[in-house]
């Protein structure tokens, strides 16, 4: 990587309260509210500095946005060349549901086989530059395997808390990429208590979702792309698949940066949540017009990736859905099975089952006359589909 690239990274702020807090020291949740923290930038130094035309020559990956990153040192940066993962028109598949204008982002074909690469190459990073030794997180899936692999890239110990009945690929890929792995009775919050206690007792960074500020600094680049890869314009909707919710957050964040930077204009796209109907804290208090998700009971799918009955971010996820004149919906395990056939079949894309699952709240949102046929419409497929054979 260039070493003469510099961040505009500033400082920390909470995302509740006007508390903001350094960037040179470990930090993770604000200490004053609990609540999120995100990292801050000198936007319109940056804007001086990086503009669309200077990206188009940098590698084709997240780190070519450096200058909005929270990396100082860009010998610090642990990759293995995550981001910049296609966007795919998807002709018949769009035909099959009523779009004219579909386009699939398959973030399959990271490192690590998903969109969790992202976030994870990001906290790594910091972690190292902060002088992190160890780390840890609870998962139900992709994060595991893609924490274990970068911690192993940066000679950080990882450790890793997930469900009984985490897919294997994930476990086994955690496993082979040297983490120390503890499997759970229960869901990801289960995970999550133990994760944090071990944290708390042997001094590990626990880089659980949103509850440090660095992961969705991975995650909002997607963002960044899908402005880049459409010509700088904006698609009229997004519908991405739910579960601790930084990619929305991460997105969302990445277009009010932009638009500072002045790279893209006011439109936004309509958002949409889409989660499991065994699982869907975010649907439920996006329709009681609740500022917070109460945690789901006895939360059930087979979409490990959107089994989480609660998220810290949870008012931001509700923030952006709703600034953003989009919603909230729920699809069944089911419709996931039997979608992912059909992408699969029209389009050769094996995507996973909460990739399918925003294939299926299209549908949906098409027969509900929520979404136009003339919309350009963008999905997130978060993973591959190989992950999750022993659910087919």
């Amino acid at each position: 990587m260039n070493e003469n690239l510099q961040s505009f990274f500033t400082h920390l702020e909470c995302t509740y309260c006007p508390q903001k807090f350094e960037k040179d020291v470990i930090n993770r949740l604000c200490k004053s509210c609990g609540k999120v923290l995100f990292a801050k930038y000198d936007l319109e130094e940056a804007s001086k500095v990086i503009s669309p035309d200077k990206i188009k020559t940098r590698p084709p990956n997240m780190w070519r946005y450096f200058e909005v990153m929270p990396v100082i040192d860009p010998k610090n940066v642990v990759t293995l060349g995550e981001g910049y993962t296609p966007i795919l028109k998807c002709t018949d598949l769009g035909n099959e549901i009523g779009i004219q204008d579909l386009l699939i982002k398959d973030e399959g074909l990271n490192p690590t086989a998903s969109f969790k690469a992202r976030g994870l190459s990001a906290a790594v990073s910091k972690a190292k530059e902060l002088g992190v030794k160890a780390i840890t997180m609870p998962s139900a899936g992709n994060a595991a395997g893609a924490m274990s692999s970068y911690a192993a890239r940066a000679s950080i110990d990882s450790y890793v808390f997930m469900p009984k009945d985490a897919p294997f690929a994930n476990k086994e890929e955690a496993l082979m990429t040297g983490a120390t792995v503890e499997l759970v009775d229960g869901l990801i919050s289960d995970a999550g208590v133990i994760s944090r206690e071990k944290a708390q007792q042997n001094d590990w960074f626990d880089v659980s979702t949103l509850q440090e500020p660095y992961r969705v600094e991975g995650k909002k680049t997607m963002g960044y792309e899908i402005a880049e890869q459409l010509n700088w314009k904006i698609p009229d909707v997004i519908i991405y698949p739910t579960g601790g919710g930084t990619g929305i957050v991460g997105i969302w964040k990445a277009f009010e940066e932009m638009q500072t930077m002045g790279w893209i204009d006011s439109k936004r796209p309509k958002m949409y949540a889409v989660q499991a109907e065994g699982c869907a804290p975010i649907v439920r208090a996006y329709l009681n017009n609740d500022e917070f998700a109460e945690p789901w009971a006895n939360a059930n799918t087979y979409a490990s990736g959107i089994r989480v009955p609660s998220a810290i971010g949870d008012y931001l996820i509700l923030d952006a859905l709703r600034k953003s004149n989009g919603g909230a919906l729920t699809v069944s395990d089911q419709e996931m099975r039997d979608m992912t056939q059909v992408v699969s079949e029209l389009e050769g894309l094996f995507v996973c089952p909460e990739g399918a699952a925003t294939a299926v709240a299209l549908k949906k949102l098409v027969s509900l006359n929520q979404i136009k046929s003339d919309d350009q419409v963008l999905l997130l497929n978060t993973g591959s589909g190989l992950k999750y054979l022993e659910y087919k």
